[in-house]
């Protein structure tokens, strides 16, 4: 929570990796320091200095002992904060809304898989997991940069004013919904997703702020995906359905 704190009061974040940072720089996300570790790429030294960002050379081991992963890449850096408010995401036809999701490699998931499957935006309502964990910004490979990012939002308030823009609301579910196949993904759509042990609380499911409900069809043991693989599933889908729609277009 200390970091959490920290990080909100400061508004910078803490990247590790070449692969990160080098999509950081890509992105032209302010890159306040770097700090590198014997062995460090010097061309993405040279990039995060042209860049504007103060280069630190360390001493062997000691990026082994502040670093958040066991054998660390040979490179962290401090970023400064990339979320947007709401309104920025209009006109948005595709969005994902996360509510409660609190694994950080979840969410960093949902990010790498929005932004891949062209996805205009993710809203991580209150009560997710801060976006700018460690974890999450890991396992966003360099997402978290490129599609942008609401961090914050009751989920009532958020799930109100994404019908007031016209974006048809389908919470995903493990079991009762339609099958997300036959659902119509190619309209303005917000895909909203829950929590990974409770899914979706019934502030939302009971309240009329999901427009339908779509589940992902499972066979043997398994009850349900985990909350990132399923935001792929549909993130994927809705790109296949608009591909085939261009694509239709397009022969007629």
């Amino acid at each position: 929570m200390a970091r959490t704190s920290a990080r909100q009061a400061e508004r910078v974040f803490v990247v590790e990796g070449v692969k990160v940072l080098s999509e950081a720089l890509a992105s032209g996300v302010p890159i306040e320091a770097v700090f590198a570790a014997p062995g460090a790429p010097s061309d993405l030294l040279e990039r995060a200095a042209d860049a504007g960002a103060r280069v630190y050379d360390l001493a062997p081991g000691v990026l082994e002992r502040v670093a958040g992963t066991v054998t660390p890449q040979p490179v962290i850096a401090t970023v400064a904060y990339v979320d947007v408010e709401l309104d920025a995401l209009q006109p948005a036809d595709l969005v994902v809304v996360c509510v409660d999701v609190r694994d950080p490699g979840n969410a960093g998931t949902v990010l790498r898989s929005a932004e891949a499957s062209g996805v205009r935006g993710v809203i991580c309502c209150d009560g997710c997991v801060d976006v700018y964990n460690p974890k999450a910004v890991r396992a966003s490979a360099g997402s978290l940069f490129h599609v942008p990012v609401v961090a914050g939002g009751d989920p009532v308030d958020v799930l109100g004013r994404l019908a007031g823009w016209g974006l048809r609301r389908l919470g995903a579910v493990a079991g009762g919904g339609n099958d997300y196949t036959a659902a119509d993904l190619v309209g303005p759509t917000a895909l909203v997703l829950g929590n990974e042990a409770s899914g979706l609380p019934r502030t939302v499911t009971d309240a009329g702020l999901l427009d339908a409900e779509i589940t992902i069809p499972m066979t043997g043991r398994a009850e349900s995906l985990n909350v990132g693989m399923a935001a792929a599933v549909l993130c994927f889908e809705a790109a296949r359905q608009r591909r085939a729609r261009r694509e239709l277009a397009t022969a007629t």
